[in-house]
């Protein structure tokens, strides 16, 4: 098992603690081991067979099913509460016809989903291995010890927020989630459950940061934030300094198919650039269409070989995502290495803007357009142009009284960019145009745009 072997010790050794809190909920490691035991004993409910469809929304009860799955040797499908009643039906079907007639690995324990917002997910499958290998290099990368508490203020149904609670079982410390996320909430449970760790995404820590120093509610004990994506705008990193000046700060790219690829400790407060080199236990190229190795500063697809790689898919494999070519597994997400090996993440493909023949990537002009004391987020997307192809544009998501002086950074940082790359249009964002896991949705922002939706507001 990749982390219940460590819940029954836990439960022999500190069954008082804490193993997860939800709101007012706290499920202790002693509660969490027996139930564990009476699932693989087959006494529990929460299992059918080899499939277990886990559909509730973030809390105790969803972290306990999922555990109970784990030893009853089920194979886990955490549906996300937040999606539609007939999209978590069809994924149900999906998963139950799956469960009847496929050859399922011994292996097997998790059916991974991917994020999006319409048709049916992706479903990979993870194996116990996988996770275990895992737990091994980020427990250590991290630093992650019995004494902490981890907060991680997503759906748990979210791959990095399930992940992170394997984890903290895994290292025998505490894990809490939000009942449902706002700043307020974060930081009410930063404080009252006396958290050390955040695990998150950037735009979640840029909403946390920042209403901390607005109401004058820091970190308490916090000594670590791990940010998942690419590399920390200067404006954000420098945001969260100044709310948790004694963190250590972490980012690590990643994906749900591939695990963990490359990251970084940040050190200073310059921020932007490589996300960091080869994460422990991967060995990291970029290649080329054909499979081969790309030479330093060349953009292509990120690639990898390691031991957290899934699988593969149950279904949905449209050959799109992932692609093994040589050996090498990727996603597609595309980069380049430094002389230094680190990795520089340009973006999906899929998200790359064609205007007038140049292939622009939103992350590098969103990179460009944030600068060290620019509070507020940016976000590039493309938009059909009958003239170019496509012509790009950008958001601006910030606290009104400075969404002027926002815009005028972007506009004197984006005139030292080449001509394709500059926004011809500025958009003031009322909301996060971000997916349930709060990553952030390109497409989503190119579709509210394009249906005048009111979140997104042009302003030049």
């Amino acid at each position: 098992m990749p982390f219940i072997d460590r819940v029954h010790q836990w439960a022999a050794t500190q069954p008082g603690r804490a193993a997860v809190v939800t709101g007012t909920d706290t499920l202790s490691y002693a509660q969490l081991g027996a139930a564990a035991a009476a699932a693989a004993q087959g006494r529990c409910s929460a299992t059918g067979g080899r499939l277990a469809v886990v559909d509730l929304p973030t809390g105790t009860a969803l972290a306990g099913q999922f555990c109970a799955a784990v030893a009853a040797s089920a194979v886990a499908a955490v549906l996300d509460s937040g999606w539609p009643a007939e999209l978590r039906q069809s994924i149900t079907h999906h998963a139950r016809s799956w469960a009847g007639s496929a050859d399922i690995p011994a292996s097997t324990f998790l059916l991974g989903l991917s994020s999006g917002t319409s048709g049916v997910p992706k479903a990979f499958m993870r194996s116990r291995e996988s996770w275990r290998a895992s737990f091994l290099a980020s427990t250590q990368y991290f630093g992650v010890g019995q004494e902490d508490v981890t907060l991680a203020p997503g759906p748990l149904a979210a791959s990095m927020n399930l992940y992170a609670l394997g984890e903290c079982l895994f290292s025998g410390s505490t894990f809490v989630a939000l009942p449902g996320f706002t700043p307020d909430a974060a930081l009410a449970s930063i404080r009252d459950r006396a958290v050390t760790r955040l695990v998150l995404v950037p735009t979640v820590l840029g909403l946390i940061a920042a209403r901390g120093l607005a109401t004058g509610q820091g970190p308490s004990g916090v000594t670590s934030i791990v940010c998942a994506g690419s590399a920390l705008p200067p404006g954000l990193l420098a945001l969260a300094r100044r709310w948790a000046p004694r963190a250590r700060i972490y980012q690590y790219y990643g994906a749900s198919e591939l695990g963990f690829v490359a990251a970084s400790e940040i050190l200073g407060g310059r921020g932007t650039g490589p996300v960091g080199t080869a994460f422990p236990g991967v060995e990291l190229a970029v290649l080329d269409a054909a499979g081969r190795k790309l030479p330093t500063g060349e953009v292509g697809d990120i690639s990898v070989r390691s031991p957290y790689v899934c699988d593969g898919y149950a279904w949905g494999d449209d050959g799109l995502a992932l692609a093994t070519v040589n050996g090498w597994h990727t996603v597609r997400d595309q980069g380049w290495l430094d002389s230094d090996g680190a990795l520089h993440v340009a973006g999906r493909a899929s998200e790359m803007i064609v205007t007038s023949g140049a292939n622009v990537y939103p992350q590098q002009v969103e990179q460009s357009l944030t600068g060290d004391g620019l509070e507020g987020a940016v976000v590039v997307t493309g938009l059909a142009d009958p003239v170019r192809g496509q012509r790009v544009v950008a958001g601006l998501l910030g606290p009104p009284e400075e969404l002027a002086a926002l815009l005028a950074a972007c506009r004197k940082r984006s005139a030292a960019l080449p001509s394709q790359q500059r926004p011809s249009r500025y958009y003031a964002l009322a909301a996060n145009p971000a997916t349930g896991a709060g990553k952030v949705s390109r497409a989503l922002l190119a579709e509210w745009i394009v249906k005048g939706d009111a979140r997104a507001q042009r302003i030049q």
